[in-house]
């Protein structure tokens, strides 16, 4: 059984705690995009763990973790991960396997990343900073270097030079930064090879191989659909795909292996950085959203943008990835709300748009229109069955799968991973 974890919105949907819950009974939990712009939270008892690039799946003991080729690997990031594990008494040896052909993010991809930000003025993406888009950048220009370049040191040394010939001119002379010496980056990475060397792996063969044994795989990404490079809020997106069809590409694994695609939601709307977002709450509700859900990015730190959940981009969103089950995360945040409210529809001067706009001025432009709901006005901890909710919350689960079309399985009640009612 492959099962696909997608988020659903802009990112921040609580992913971590979903994979976590789910690789209990998975043999290989498999990220197939992104970088250390990823922050996936996992809280177990009085412990919170906060992973970037290693699988959430990583704290099941029994489960083997694949970072695969489509992720862009920052080895210092993934390095102080292992060492905050093992802090932890937790060992990824035997356990962590990363792609030989997953490309590297190098010193001055982070440089270029925030200079470049810096460059655009009042009008930044708001990048995390971290290199990503850049190594995305040099992988489709064809100069990236991936894993497999660290096994060759004359390879690498070539590499490295030829990049920062281009790399300096564009620190130096547009940026006004100091240029990077080559050595002192290859001797860097020759190290860290040393340290990755026992978890690189042909990643693809590994997975495959577990597939046609029958293994369950459960296969995770980053940041949101409504981010994706190709059918998320261009330009205000992610340099990657974390649509359904970025797991194929990132693993290595044909469409038909996937059995089963579950979107994870938030109860309400959260986004970082810019970009179009109709249904944000720039007021008190959307400070009592962020107060209550301590919405605030947990590699960035930097404070998440508030709003109601809106069916009209989930709706969107649930086709783009071919969802047919529901996490719902974070719905305690909503529990003290007299009114829960939902957008089901966007009007431009007073007409109806149909779907979900793609060009940011038209999306920029709508106004959502919202059904108040009753709240529930009481904590849901514990509760292990649908029926014993509220009437109010049952509501409220009715309105969005009827709009969707897709089904909720899974409700988180809180942030502890035992705490998720299982529908």
């Amino acid at each position: 059984m492959v099962t696909l974890i997608v988020g659903s919105q802009w990112g921040d949907e609580g992913k971590g705690k979903i994979v976590d819950l789910l690789s209990q009974e998975m043999d290989y939990v498999a990220r197939y995009q992104g970088g250390a712009n990823a922050g996936h939270t996992i809280v177990l008892g009085d412990k919170q763990y906060i992973l970037h690039l290693i699988p959430s799946g990583i704290l099941s003991p029994n489960t083997k973790c694949v970072i695969g080729n489509g992720v862009v690997l920052d080895p210092v990031a993934l390095i102080n991960e292992i060492k905050m594990l093992a802090e932890h008494n937790i060992s990824v040896d035997g356990r962590l396997f990363i792609s030989h052909k997953a490309h590297l993010i190098m010193p001055y991809h982070k440089l270029i990343d925030q200079a470049s930000e810096n460059f655009k003025g009042s009008l930044p993406i708001g990048t995390t900073g971290r290199g990503i888009g850049p190594a995305y950048i040099d992988k489709s220009k064809r100069c990236g270097i991936r894993i497999v370049d660290l096994l060759d040191r004359d390879s690498l040394t070539n590499k490295i030079k030829m990049n920062l010939e281009e790399k300096n001119l564009l620190l130096t002379k547009v940026y006004g930064n100091q240029p990077l010496k080559p050595d002192d980056i290859i001797s860097e990475y020759l190290e860290f090879d040393k340290i990755l060397d026992p978890y690189i792996k042909d990643t693809t063969f590994l997975l495959n191989d577990a597939i046609a044994e029958r293994k369950n795989l459960l296969l995770e990404g980053a940041q949101g659909a409504l981010l994706d490079l190709d059918h998320g809020t261009y330009p205000f997106v992610t340099s990657s795909n974390p649509t359904s069809g970025g797991a194929c590409t990132g693993l290595g694994i044909p469409p038909t292996a996937i059995n089963r695609i579950i979107g994870v939601v938030k109860a309400y709307c959260t986004r970082v950085g810019n970009g179009p977002f109709p249904t944000e709450q720039d007021n008190e509700i959307g400070q009592n959203l962020r107060d209550i859900g301590k919405e605030y990015g947990a590699t960035t730190g930097r404070p998440r943008r508030c709003g109601w959940l809106d069916l009209v981009a989930l709706k969107y969103s649930v086709m783009v990835n071919g969802i047919k089950e529901i996490a719902l995360t974070k719905l305690d945040v909503l529990d003290e709300f007299d009114v829960v409210k939902v957008c089901y529809e966007y009007r431009i001067n007073g007409e109806k748009i149909k779907g979900f706009p793609s060009d940011i001025p038209t999306l920029d432009a709508v106004e959502p229109v919202y059904k108040a709901l009753p709240g529930w006005k009481t904590h849901l901890n514990g509760i292990k069955d649908r029926d014993y909710l509220p009437v109010e919350t049952q509501n409220y689960f009715d309105v969005i799968e009827k709009f969707i079309d897709a089904k909720i399985k899974y409700v988180s009640l809180s942030p502890d991973r035992n705490d998720t009612l299982i529908c």
